[in-house]
């Protein structure tokens, strides 16, 4: 048989297409994804598990006239492929590319940006009431006209564990608003799934024994000559309570939900079945799928937690292909690494010390910690909230938890952080992986809010390290402050990185006062230059003692001070190499600390020099450049900013 991609260009195409045609057209995505991420890296075992179900989806509704709303979206790779570019996965996640998510701007079959987990019910049922709203017309009209779109989510059950998911499952089960849910149902979210929620979704895979064992016992008592069929009439009556101890799909039914399912989610001919099915109900739906994640790929299948996300790979053996910044950061102690090993080392002296994760154990480098400490060890799923309030709980209650999580996740906590941990000054550690700019996934995966979110929060202490040893060190510090402390760093290692000795690499706004340094117009004002780097890779080694708010001062300088700060040091290294070049001499302050910010080592620089440049891979605004403008107007002395997006 020809190869029926190549026949397929919008989901319009599918509709043309026999089973078997669909049957061959999922083994020709797949082959596609794995030699598309084979190269540029990306998400593999969930979109291989995704591909049938997004074939019957796309078949069965009428996209992008009816909403698909992806969870995440890390699996719509064949979603990608189904509606019109196909011819451009080539450039995914990369440059002026394809996004590894689904994106608004890139087509119009992606209706909502995302990236983050537990979003997609609340944001479907956000469109259904909007449909429902704006379809009702004039009031003079007597009958509303019916809406004409159906609004579907898809979610995994690892994302079902986040609160946000659960809190929208409530509110659309009671709605009353035409809204179905597809619930794939893989086992897995990126690490294996941990909580009540799973365990009930493993109780309702065993429908199928359950509703076989029910219709042999109704035929045999039946059968019973007086009393049988007042039996199976009791039994009738019973049912809601036996279905409730045995077949746990009510939770979704007593909150409001027609379930349907479980349904195999790899045979194309009962999914769509089941989802034509699902069109016909009023209210909202939930469809349980079963999928297997890294389908069609046996490496995948067996490791669907390695090859969740991947580098660039070889795909006879799975093993990554030396080459490129995917690869060399997985072959290379990481931040993530240094940070797991060496909490085990200080929990090995310390009894009082615990580890948190939210569903990225091995993301977060805690493996060997829950490895060697189970029972101090807690995976909380995807529940960012939740987690900052029970490590609150276990700090108030003496314990020393050191939550892991990555900075863009946190984002999530923030009500918690203010509430739960900065008002009632609680001593906690937050270790925030992935800070600053992470690569490939995309804006909604860049850390680049942390340094923002945090400073405006009172009482807690803001740390960044500039290297493996400084880590280690904060870690240390940070566990026994008795303070709430964040630390930051990011993902990767500390490889050298070629920064071209080109000026003209700086932002443009800050050239002209980094290239001349011209004279003062008045001797009291400061010349202020502020801008986001790159994240920079090479760090310095004999880091000082570390003491609270107290900064580094790397290197002395008249010309020009540089403040920088976590592995934005390493780039300040490489300023001060080039303007020593043309005969500048750069001070360079390694701040550690965003909260507190040493005034006596930043004032009496920034007095000696009168000309500041900070580097930060955070926004500018309420950044390390605004702290530090911030501390010299409180100083009291004059300066002049110019500053650079």
């Amino acid at each position: 048989m020809d190869n029926i991609l190549d026949k397929v260009n919008t989901p319009a195409d599918l509709k043309h297409l026999n089973l078997l045609e669909k049957q061959v057209l999922a083994e020709d995505i797949r082959k596609l994804i794995l030699d598309v991420t084979s190269k540029t890296g990306g998400h593999l075992a969930s979109g291989l598990g995704a591909v049938e179900l997004t074939i019957a989806l796309h078949s069965v509704f009428n996209t992008p006239k009816d909403k698909l709303v992806w969870d995440v979206g890390h699996q719509t790779y064949a979603h990608k492929i189904l509606t019109g570019r196909k011819d451009k996965m080539h450039t995914l996640r990369q440059l002026d590319g394809i996004s590894g998510f689904p994106k608004t701007s890139e087509s119009e079959y992606d209706v909502f940006d995302v990236g983050h987990s537990g979003t997609s019910i609340s944001v479907a049922l956000g469109m259904a009431r909007a449909r429902d709203l704006l379809s009702v017309g004039p009031a003079s009209v007597p009958t509303a006209p019916k809406a004409d779109y159906e609004v579907i989510a898809i979610i995994g059950d690892g994302a079902l564990t986040s609160g946000m998911a659960l809190e929208a499952l409530n509110d659309a089960g009671c709605s009353k608003a035409n809204i179905i849910v597809i619930l794939n149902d893989n086992e897995m979210s990126i690490s294996k799934n941990v909580g009540g929620i799973p365990m009930l979704l493993s109780e309702i895979r065993s429908k199928r024994l359950y509703t076989r064992s029910n219709n042999a016992i109704k035929r045999f008592t039946n059968r019973i000559p007086v009393i049988g069929k007042p039996l199976v009439a009791l039994a009738h009556n019973t049912k809601k309570a036996i279905k409730q101890i045995f077949i746990h799909e009510m939770y979704f039914e007593e909150i409001g939900f027609t379930y349907l399912g479980p349904v195999d989610g790899h045979d194309i001919e009962k999914l769509e079945n089941i989802l034509k099915l699902s069109k016909n109900i009023e209210g909202p739906v939930l469809v349980h799928v079963i999928t297997k994640k890294g389908k069609g790929y046996k490496i995948a299948e067996e490791n669907p937690d390695k090859f969740h996300g991947v580098s660039s790979f070889d795909i006879a053996t799975g093993a990554p292909i030396i080459g490129g910044v995917e690869a060399a950061i997985s072959r290379q102690k990481d931040y993530s690494a240094v940070f797991g090993n060496k909490l085990v080392e200080l929990a090995k002296k310390d009894k009082k010390i615990v580890a948190i994760t939210a569903a990225m154990k091995d993301g977060t480098g805690l493996a060997e910690f829950a490895k060697e400490f189970p029972d101090r060890f807690f995976d909380v799923g995807i529940a960012e909230q939740h987690a900052v309030g029970l490590i609150a709980g276990m700090a108030k209650s003496g314990l020393k938890p050191v939550f892991a999580v990555y900075s863009s996740f946190l984002q999530r906590g923030y009500d918690q952080l203010i509430h739960d941990i900065a008002i009632q000054d609680i001593p906690v550690t937050i270790c925030l992986d992935r800070a600053g700019i992470v690569g490939a996934d995309g804006e909604t995966h860049q850390g680049l809010f942390d340094l923002s979110y945090l400073s405006s929060i009172p009482n807690i202490n803001i740390m960044a390290p500039k290297n493996f040893e400084e880590l280690e060190q904060m870690l240390d510090f940070a566990v026994n402050l008795n303070e709430p402390v964040v630390i930051r760093y990011p993902r990767g290692g500390e490889d050298d990185v070629d920064w071209e000795k080109d000026i003209s690499k700086i932002p443009p706004a800050s050239q002209a006062t980094l290239r001349g340094l011209p004279p003062l117009a008045h001797p009291s004002k400061l010349d202020f230059v502020s801008f986001a780097g790159d994240p920079g890779a090479r760090g310095a080694s004999d880091s000082e003692e570390i003491q609270l708010g107290k900064a580094e001062t790397i290197k002395q300088g008249k010309d020009l001070t540089i403040i920088a700060i976590g592995k934005m040091v390493s780039r300040a290294k490489e300023v001060s190499d080039i303007l020593a070049e043309k005969g500048i001499d750069a001070e360079i302050i390694n701040a550690r600390f965003l909260k507190p910010l040493n005034k006596e080592t930043i004032i009496n620089s920034t007095e000696k020099t009168k000309r500041i440049v900070t580097i930060e891979d955070n926004t500018l605004i309420g950044g390390l450049g605004d702290a530090v403008i911030r501390l010299i107007n409180n100083v009291g002395v004059a300066w002049y900013a110019t500053r650079a997006a």
